[in-house]
């Protein structure tokens, strides 16, 4: 899951970049506010953290900035403010979630996963595509009720796909949403983790449109012995 955090304290920033790292999360990180809303209008990220006392384009504007494009990316709001009236303000700006620091990382981690629910439709943390079930926020897979272990990555490009059941995804946007900027992506990355991944589950879970890219169906059966 990739996310964007702008915060421009360094020391709270570096906290919170490698706390949500080894929760899974793929994190790029600005410091101010002008970056910050270029980033969000011009990669696509599964939620972003926003803190309100930017330098150059303070949150407020950032989010408003955001809105008025029609950028629907879930904002969770992140700052030492705890005045009610600010709060409110950012709700009412389009922010999906307010967190006051000083943060508790498992909660932020849960308050992202859940917005980034929301944002997809899900109303619980499970997505069941026929044989396929995923627990997202376990990161658990079953196929046929049975658990299968996979790597974290795998794990991150099968529920990348399957959030996205039926549509088909280029490598391109597949790399975009799995890894964040600096880290260094193979030639062939992806398809090895699709091949792993065909191995692991079934063959038919991931379709490869040749030229264009893959496709998870929205209803993974077994095939019959």
């Amino acid at each position: 899951m990739r996310i964007l955090l702008a915060e421009d304290d360094l020391l709270l920033g570096e906290g919170i970049k490698n706390g949500l790292e080894q929760q899974g999360f793929s994190v790029d990180w600005v410091r101010d506010g002008f970056a910050a809303e270029r980033e969000l209008r011009l990669c696509e990220h599964e939620a972003a953290i926003l803190d309100l006392g930017l330098p150059r384009l303070d949150g407020m504007e950032v989010l408003k900035e955001l809105r008025s494009k029609k950028i629907t990316t879930p904002v969770l709001i992140l700052t030492a403010q705890d005045a009610l009236k600010l709060k409110i303000e950012g709700l009412d700006r389009g922010a999906d979630d307010y967190l006051v620091k000083p943060v508790d990382l498992m909660e932020l981690a849960a308050r992202l996963r859940a917005l980034v629910r929301r944002s997809h439709g899900l109303v619980e943390s499970v997505l069941q595509l026929g044989c396929l079930r995923i627990e997202l926020d376990a990161r658990q897979v079953y196929w046929n009720d049975r658990v299968v272990e996979i790597s974290t990555r795998e794990f991150d490009l099968l529920k990348v796909l399957a959030l996205s059941a039926g549509r088909v995804m280029t490598r391109s946007q597949v790399e975009t949403q799995l890894y964040a900027w600096g880290q260094e992506v193979n030639s062939n990355t992806i398809e090895v983790h699709v091949s792993n991944l065909r191995r692991k589950l079934a063959p038919q879970v991931i379709e490869t449109l040749r030229g264009v890219g893959y496709r998870m169906p929205k209803n993974v059966i077994a095939e019959k012995l």
